[in-house]
């Protein structure tokens, strides 16, 4: 597999068309799609190493779900991005293709308050259970009260 292999056969099976240049490229598709990516990424696109997850707060325009995965064999990334409507905080998991999603979309629901359709354990990870709100959202006020450290 080569990067414009890769290139051709997410424009083929998706019908959209990857950005960047060698050795990553950024593919962006719509949440429907999110699942659909990461396990063609694996399967046919030999992309075996997740590097990472986390979330952006776009503010008025939504969220927007980042992953990273990497074929290294071959020496070629693929950031994978979909953008979720405002309102809406869903997003298919990537666990059932990669089991290193599972913290890094946990932190994802703690932080941002995304919830991952298809999650086995999805529960906060880095704040009490009893936190209110998801500070990494620029809605989250920095001077909210939050119980003292146990």
């Amino acid at each position: 597999m080569t990067f414009d292999s890769a290139k051709d056969l997410i424009q083929q099976q998706f019908g959209v068309t990857p950005t960047g240049v060698s050795p990553t490229m950024t593919v962006v598709v719509a949440t429907e799609q999110w699942a659909a990516l990461g396990a063609f990424a694996r399967q046919a696109l030999g992309c075996a190493f997740f590097s990472f997850s986390t979330a952006i707060d776009l503010k008025d325009e939504g969220l927007e779900v980042v992953a990273r995965v990497e074929n290294l064999d071959a020496r070629f990334g693929l950031m994978l991005r979909t953008k979720l409507a405002p309102g809406v905080t869903t997003c298919p998991s990537l666990v059932s293709t990669y089991r290193g999603a599972d913290w890094m979309e946990r932190e994802c629901y703690d932080m941002f308050g995304i919830t991952f359709d298809g999650h086995p354990d999805l529960r906060r990870i880095l704040l009490p259970d009893d936190w209110q709100g998801h500070p990494l959202l620029k809605s989250y006020a920095v001077d909210t009260p939050h119980p003292p450290y146990r």
